[in-house]
C-alpha cells in the first residue's frame, strides 16, 4: 500500500536524523545520504504524487496551495510531524519555525525553486521564518517539523 510505504520511508529518514542539530551539517547529510538521485528520494516524490492522486495526501487547499499533515508528532516519525504541500508559482503565508524545519523539494513541472533552492533537501534552524515561495514551476515540498511546531504570523 502506498500510504504504508510513505509512512515507512518518512520513519526511515526521521530515524536517520533524530539526534542531529538542525544546521548546515544536517542539510549536507541529507543531500548525501538521501540525495535527489537516490531511490529513497525518488520513491518519496512518487509516493507524494500517488497520495495526491488517491486523496490521502494534500486533501485541503487554501491560497493556491494544496496541503496535508499525514504524520503527527509522536506517531511514526519520532517527535516530527510530516507535512506535504504542492505549490506552483505562489508565495505562502509567513510563519516561524519555532523548533526548525527540514524539507525536501520535488519538482513536478518547469524548473521550480523553493525559496530559491533547487530539488533536494534544506534545513532551517529554530527561530527561522519566511514566506515559503515557489517560483518557476510546480513542486511538492515535504517537511519535517520537530514537535510539529510552526507559528503562522499573519504578516
Amino acid at each position: 500500500m502506498p500510504e504504508q510505504e510513505f509512512i515507512q520511508l518518512v520513519d526511515k529518514i526521521a530515524s536517520a536524523i533524530a539526534d542531529d542539530a538542525l544546521d548546515a551539517d544536517l542539510e549536507a547529510k541529507l543531500n548525501t545520504e538521501f540525495s535527489a538521485s537516490t531511490d529513497d528520494f525518488k520513491a518519496l516524490g512518487n509516493l507524494c504524487a500517488e497520495g495526491e492522486r488517491d486523496g490521502w495526501l494534500m486533501a485541503r487547499e487554501a491560497g493556491g496551495i494544496k496541503f496535508g499533515r499525514p504524520v503527527k508528532p509522536g506517531m511514526i516519525a519520532g517527535n516530527f510531524s510530516v507535512d506535504v504541500v504542492q505549490m506552483k508559482d505562489v508565495r505562502g503565508p509567513h510563519h516561524v519555525h519555532t523548533t526548525g524545519e527540514i524539507g525536501a523539494i520535488f519538482p513536478l513541472e518547469g524548473a521550480p525553486r523553493f525559496d530559491d533552492r533547487p530539488e533536494g533537501w534544506y534545513v532551517y534552524g529554530p527561530g527561522s521564518e519566511h514566506h515559503p515561495t515557489v517560483k518557476g514551476g510546480d513542486a511538492y515540498i515535504l517537511y519535517f517539523l520537530p514537535d510539529g511546531a510552526i507559528e503562522f504570523t499573519g504578516k
